[in-house]
């Protein structure tokens, strides 16, 4: 990776920041308001199938209101499609239910460098747009006497990247919870990844891509710091 990083040591909120602006003075600047998805108290006062039923109609009207013919073959399943699709699948990370269940081994192989799950393949979406943010994540921990399986860094990366989200969270979000269930802070994240907000719409600019870090404990040291390089560049 040659791309700047921005690294995400701070979880400062920078709501206060754009309080004072319009929508139309914010445009497409990219806005991250703090480590948590930001939720409704209520969120889960709903039922999977009665979000489903509610999304579906509404997910209709808008097809309706672009002037799309509903009865066609080709479109008349589309509502409940698209309502599945959010709650099952690209949005089912938004429901702590479907955290995965991470069970801890003792590290009895008394290894004690770091481990590096690299190349870990997600799909996410903005939350400015809806659209994909298409991207690997890699993801290293050193044990404090505990491991965990490398499936679960796998799946704890899709289960945040599974929401409406924005790069930088969904980085805290995967290294702050590492950190929580190893118990360790010696946990980096960096995720590379490309925004289809900024390439097929916009700016339209299909060759960036966009790199964030965390590096914590043991991992805010600039030879960790080469040698996690050295390993996901190899």
């Amino acid at each position: 990776m040659k791309l700047q990083e921005t690294l995400l040591n701070s979880h400062t909120n920078n709501t206060s920041l754009y309080e004072s602006l319009t929508f139309e003075e914010i445009g497409d600047d990219h806005i991250y308001t703090g480590i948590e998805t930001p939720m409704r108290e209520d969120a889960f006062e709903l039922s999977d199938e009665e979000k489903k039923a509610q999304i579906a109609p509404l997910f209709a009207k808008i097809m309706e209101i672009m002037g799309l013919d509903l009865t066609d073959d080709s479109l008349k399943g589309t509502p409940n499609r698209v309502a599945k699709m959010y709650i099952d699948e690209i949005f089912s990370g938004l429901n702590p239910a479907n955290k995965p269940k991470v069970a801890l081994f003792d590290n009895k192989y008394q290894y004690n460098q770091m481990l590096v799950e690299k190349d870990i393949t997600f799909y996410s979406n903005c939350e400015h747009h809806f659209v994909p943010i298409i991207g690997k994540a890699h993801v290293a921990y050193i044990s404090s006497g505990k491991v965990i399986g490398l499936s679960k860094l796998n799946r704890m990366v899709q289960y945040f990247a599974k929401r409406p989200q924005v790069q930088e969270r969904l980085t805290n979000q995967i290294a702050i919870e590492l950190q929580k269930v190893l118990g360790t802070e010696d946990v980096a994240v960096i995720i590379d990844a490309k925004h289809l907000c900024v390439s097929s719409r916009g700016i339209k600019d299909d060759t960036s891509a966009t790199v964030t870090s965390f590096y914590g404990g043991a991992f805010n040291d600039a030879t960790k710091i080469q040698e996690l390089y050295n390993h996901i560049n190899n």
